[in-house]
């Protein structure tokens, strides 16, 4: 979120200074998008509530599509894989 115009942050996501500058709101938007899903994680792992976890799990794993459709399909893998796995065994442990 906060990150985004460092050198290592472009390197990481192969972003010109240009670009970081002129993207850095939405940068900022999706870090903090990121950090309320992790936020809610956290919760369910807290709480043991079964739902909460669902709930974020499935927000990660739908937001993980949406990326793989509209950006780029390693999106999938990354991010989608993860949640559906972690939804399977909140599933199985319920």
């Amino acid at each position: 979120m906060f990150l985004w115009t460092t050198p290592r942050a472009m390197k990481a996501f192969g972003t010109t200074p240009e670009f970081a500058q002129a993207t850095r709101a939405l940068a900022a938007n999706q870090g903090l998008y990121n950090g309320f899903l992790a936020a809610g994680l956290l919760w369910g792992l807290v709480t043991g509530s079964a739902p909460v976890q669902l709930f974020f799990l499935g927000c990660v794993a739908v937001a993980g599509v949406y990326g793989a459709l509209t950006s780029n399909r390693r999106i999938l893998f990354i991010q989608t894989v993860p949640a559906v796995l972690g939804l399977l065994a909140v599933l199985l442990a319920s």
